[in-house]
């Protein structure tokens, strides 16, 4: 129950359904209904009405016309910086997976064969994967490796992280790349795959990764902007 005092009862009701969303409810879960919260915690429904407002306003709930009110699910939030997929999610708190869709040996096309600097016949392992955290899709990871660098790399369990292999059987750990970020919209095959609908916004990456002076790693990401997020610390270069 919820009693009078200095503190208005919709900020005691605010509090108490946050507390209950971050120890009780799993993200997805339906809160009861106005009615019911009304009786729980003996309270009018002109305060419930404005606990939940707030915590919507907050993005710690979320209202679905028809449906009711849930506990938002909130996106990994990744500080930029240079790791795997899966080292990033477990940093998370997440347990990531992964689909491998499609694997070959060919000639990349002319942008990938410039981005990597090889020669315009040479060949190199085509990885497309999706990425999964905690079994939602986050991103579809569609990345070359020249055969030169990865000898056999198609052997091998590609569901794992590929940078850990690149490490530990080839000898060429990632220590730096050079990345862009920008934002398109889901086409069919990415909306479907990702699971979201047909024009969603996603974040885009375009990275080329360096092991010392060789390249790599030459990749395109697509994630889900409802789902991750970029963290950066911005300085004055002054």
């Amino acid at each position: 129950m919820i009693a009078d005092g200095p503190i208005p009862k919709h900020e005691q009701l605010r509090a108490l359904l946050e507390q209950r969303c971050a120890e009780d409810l799993v993200p997805g879960a339906a809160l009861p209904s106005e009615r019911q919260l009304c009786e729980e915690y003996g309270v009018s429904r002109i305060t419930v009405r404005e606990a939940l407002r707030q915590l919507v306003a907050e993005g710690t709930l979320v209202r679905i016309r028809g449906k009711g009110t849930f506990v938002a699910d909130h996106p990994a939030r990744s500080q930029l910086h240079l790791a795997s997929f899966h080292e990033d999610m477990r940093r998370l708190g997440r347990a990531p997976s992964t689909v491998v869709l499609q694997t070959e040996l060919r000639v990349p096309p002319p942008s990938t064969t410039s981005a990597l600097q090889i020669r315009a016949a040479d060949k190199a392992f085509h990885i497309k994967r999706l990425r999964l955290a905690d079994g939602v899709p986050i991103s579809i990871d569609d990345a070359w490796y020249p055969e030169t660098v990865a000898p056999g790399l198609d052997r091998h369990d590609l569901t794992q992280s590929i940078y850990q292999l690149l490490r530990s059987e080839y000898g060429h750990a990632i220590d730096h790349a050079e990345q862009s970020i920008g934002a398109i919209s889901a086409d069919g095959e990415l909306a479907r795959l990702l699971g979201v609908p047909s024009g969603a916004p996603l974040l885009a990456f375009d990275r080329v990764s360096f092991s010392g002076a060789a390249r790599v790693e030459h990749s395109y990401s697509w994630y889900r902007s409802d789902r991750y997020q970029v963290q950066m610390t911005v300085t004055d270069p002054g």
